[in-house]
């Protein structure tokens, strides 16, 4: 019983649980910004009214997403506080400058933005109002790569200097930490695949409203928008996804090496990629596997004779470095969260790209299991993306910033496990009922579908569409 009350492991299940429930939100938030502001701009442009309802009818998901999505961050900041006070104390001059960036800048940008768009149809010109919505857009970005630095420095500690005798890390080059290397390459991979995550959403909503032959002017180019969205951010996800690979093996070859199951430093043809590996109990061998001969070095290095290091060398390395205990994640879960994230991500593309050939020319399917396929798929990317962070921070482990502090340091010490677990069913309570309210704000949204568009006489005596206010 006393060790379902470790306050250590009951405070990273409550930082992992409310951590992946905040980020359901995230891409959904940048993406369908982004997506709006094109349909405002295709409105614009060509006058088009289906794309004016198309900007208001996701503008709207946007806005319930949004909302959630700001409830829930607030709690990721109390819990550096409440859990996890030694390593707040521990990082807290690096992390302030990324984060106070990402609050000031990025969401004070974003928050402000937002009002306007929302309150400045019909008051303000068309084409300032459009800008508003990209700010909103580019401000949800920037918001992005700032929080994506402050993690990386997890990943690769930079721009710093250790203060041992007052026990931290102290901020001297802010920018080496918003240019880690980490960043750059997770940054544009994130993006790109929060990108998917907002195409799934607008296929999977067109679909639900075309499958039973409604408001049919203004969800075939939705639609079409969608599947060809995901289709090219699904490409850009992999190439970028390729450099945040070499990032990796660069900064964290351990984590490679976990999500391969690669127990033993292999090079050229025997540094194959694992389709599937059963190991040892204690994972210290492999007892079968299906691999491709040379790719992973080929993924690794780009090269088809590269090394790439194993864990049991990587493990003793780590030992001489920074003295004895186990340098290992858990192996099972960075090897199959990583496989997760690629197969149902490549499954949402292939998903999108045969609804573009059964779209052809115009064309609608009879087949109502397509429409069920395509409405069905939305989570994929959703659950890839979070398989992706599960990957990121726990291959990462036993660091919470690698190479400087262990998981197990970080915790707060005046937090005990019953305080702990009383906060984490509270908050499992409570998101609970929030994912409720969110599921049905959003499909009540989606199903009633775009609202109609009035319009009245300008000066010239035109017939102009009139934007709905919020």
């Amino acid at each position: 019983m006393n060790e379902w009350l470790d306050p250590l492991l009951l405070s990273r299940w409550q930082f992992g649980l409310t951590t992946i429930y905040h980020f359901l939100f995230v891409p959904l938030t940048i993406g369908i910004a982004v997506s709006v502001a094109i349909f405002q701009t295709a409105w614009y442009r060509t006058g088009k009214v289906h794309y004016l309802q198309l900007t208001h009818f996701f503008g709207k998901i946007f806005l319930i997403n949004f909302a959630m999505g700001v409830v829930t961050g607030i709690v990721q900041e109390f819990q550096f506080g409440m859990n996890w006070s030694n390593y707040s104390r521990f990082v807290g001059d690096v992390f302030g400058a990324p984060l106070a960036l990402e609050g000031l800048l990025a969401f004070f940008l974003e928050a402000t933005f937002i009002g306007l768009w929302i309150f400045g149809w019909d008051k303000l010109p068309r084409g300032l109002h459009l800008a508003t919505i990209w700010i909103v857009a580019i401000g949800s970005i920037l918001s992005a790569y700032f929080i994506i630095a402050a993690n990386a420095f997890m990943q690769n500690p930079v721009g710093f200097k250790l203060n041992e005798a007052r026990g931290r890390a102290e901020l001297t080059d802010i920018w080496a930490v918003l240019s880690n290397k980490v960043a750059l390459a997770a940054f544009p991979h994130t993006i790109f695949a929060c990108f998917m995550v907002s195409a799934g959403l607008i296929i999977s909503v067109a679909a639900w409203h075309l499958s039973r032959n409604q408001n049919l002017d203004t969800m075939r180019p939705a639609l079409k928008f969608g599947l060809w969205a995901m289709v090219g951010a699904g490409a850009l996800t992999v190439l970028s996804g390729d450099q945040l690979g070499l990032a990796m093996v660069e900064t964290q070859p351990m984590k490679m090496a976990a999500a391969e199951a690669l127990y033993k430093t292999s090079t050229g043809a025997d540094a194959s990629f694992s389709i599937f590996t059963l190991g040892t109990p204690d994972g210290v061998h492999e007892l079968f596997s299906i691999r491709i001969p040379y790719l992973l070095s080929f993924l690794s290095t780009h090269t088809l004779t590269g090394t790439v290091e194993g864990i049991n060398d990587l493990q003793a390395q780590y030992q001489q470095l920074y003295g004895p205990g186990d340098y290992t994640p858990v192996i099972w879960v960075t090897y199959w969260a990583f496989r997760w994230m690629i197969g149902l991500g490549l499954l949402h593309v292939l998903v999108a790209i045969t609804g573009l050939w059964l779209t052809r020319k115009g064309r609608l399917p009879k087949n109502r299991w397509v429409w069920k396929a395509a409405i069905w798929a939305f989570p994929l990317s959703l659950l890839a993306m979070t398989m992706g962070w599960i990957f990121t921070e726990m291959g990462r482990q036993p660091w919470i910033v690698f190479s400087l502090m262990k998981t197990t340091d970080g915790v707060s010490p005046g937090v005990t496990g019953l305080t702990v677990l009383i906060s984490l069913i509270a908050f499992t309570v409570v998101y609970g009922t929030l994912a409720v309210v969110e599921f049905s704000l959003i499909r009540r949204a989606a199903q009633k579908g775009p609202a109609p568009v009035e319009e009245h006489l300008d000066d010239e005596g035109k017939h102009v569409p009139v934007a709905t206010v919020y």
